[in-house]
């Protein structure tokens, strides 16, 4: 028989903190991809632990990002460098003088989230969109005296000091430092163009391997992100802070989770004609969300693959009706 504690639970987080995107017919379509009322309970209870951010969270949370991450360190920096004043106009001329050199640029291409978050940031913070920047406008392609296509730093972003990148979650890290992605590319240009320059990561929510990845690789001036996701959020790892109930074992929720994620990509990827081997390696690696990330998270503007895959998958309805969809790229 399946929890009626967590339907109400759900019901409640559903009419005010999830704009409503799980209502009840959406739920029953969700539960009838799992076979048996075991794993619909334990589904039911996933469901009920997952972090929900709505608009008007993301906002808020960017307003953080901008006021602590970024202008509080500024406004320190001139107070000391200037005798510790106090001065209120001193301090926002010379602020004003900082911020026009400065580039704030999303994560991914421009069909992507952290791309669309910077128009909430930007609205929020009240900032000149002057100062933003997209990451293949950086660098033109010019012919040099043989006719060979030569990269060279835009002239208008030379006299920049800072580039920084806002993005909304860091999981694994892998965006940030894959030598495949367009974010890595940019800040190898920026590395190469504009030496001088300093560069920036900053994300809403991190996960603690996920900073410490960007950190150590080399790439970034500073990396930080307003909210810290320790261990605890781990669905099921050893500190998970999701089985404490006395009812629910972490054991049996991460073997329906890790069967059913499987499944979803084994699926997926046959439809795409990928083979045995493929399907194999890539339904392990992803069973439980991008490199395993194990998060139960879901924001306004999308739901990031590093949450459970039974959360969000939705690339194929014949294969798995979400509860929270996630916007894929689109090129």
């Amino acid at each position: 028989m399946i929890h009626t504690d967590y339907d109400r639970q759900i019901e409640i987080l559903n009419s005010t903190l999830w704009e409503s995107r799980a209502l009840r017919p959406r739920i029953d379509e969700w539960l009838n991809n799992f076979e048996t009322d075991e794993e619909k309970e334990y589904a039911l209870y996933m469901l009920s632990r997952l972090m929900f951010f709505n608009s008007s969270n993301i906002r808020q949370l960017l307003k953080s990002l901008y006021r602590d991450l970024f202008q509080y360190p500024i406004v320190e920096d001139i107070r000391r460098t200037n005798a510790d004043t106090l001065d209120a106009n001193l301090i926002e001329d010379l602020y004003r003088e900082e911020l026009n050199r400065i580039r704030f640029l999303g994560v991914g291409n421009p069909s992507e989230s952290g791309v669309h978050l910077l128009y909430y940031f930007r609205q929020e913070n009240r900032i000149s969109k002057d100062l933003f920047v997209n990451t293949d406008d950086l660098v033109i392609y010019e012919k040099d005296g043989n006719g060979n296509l030569q990269p060279k730093l835009r002239e208008k972003y030379k006299e920049v000091k800072r580039f920084v990148f806002i993005d909304d979650l860091c999981g694994s890290g892998d965006q940030a430092t894959n030598n495949t992605s367009n974010v890595h590319r940019c800040v190898t240009n920026l590395r190469f163009f504009a030496k001088e320059a300093k560069i920036s990561y900053l994300m809403l929510f991190g996960t603690t391997k996920g900073i410490e990845v960007v950190r150590n690789s080399g790439l970034y001036d500073d990396a930080q992100a307003v909210v810290e996701l320790d261990e605890s959020y781990k669905c099921f790892g050893d500190k998970s802070r999701y089985f404490n109930d006395g009812i629910h074992k972490r054991d049996v929720a991460e073997g329906i989770a890790h069967r059913y994620g499987r499944q979803i990509w084994d699926k997926y990827l046959s439809l795409l004609g990928k083979d045995k081997a493929v399907r194999e390696k890539i339904a392990d690696e992803f069973a439980l969300g991008f490199k395993n990330s194990q998060l139960l998270i879901s924001m306004h503007h999308n739901t990031p693959d590093n949450t459970l895959p039974i959360i969000w998958f939705d690339e194929e309805e014949s294969i798995w009706i979400p509860i929270f969809k996630r916007y894929n790229k689109v090129y």
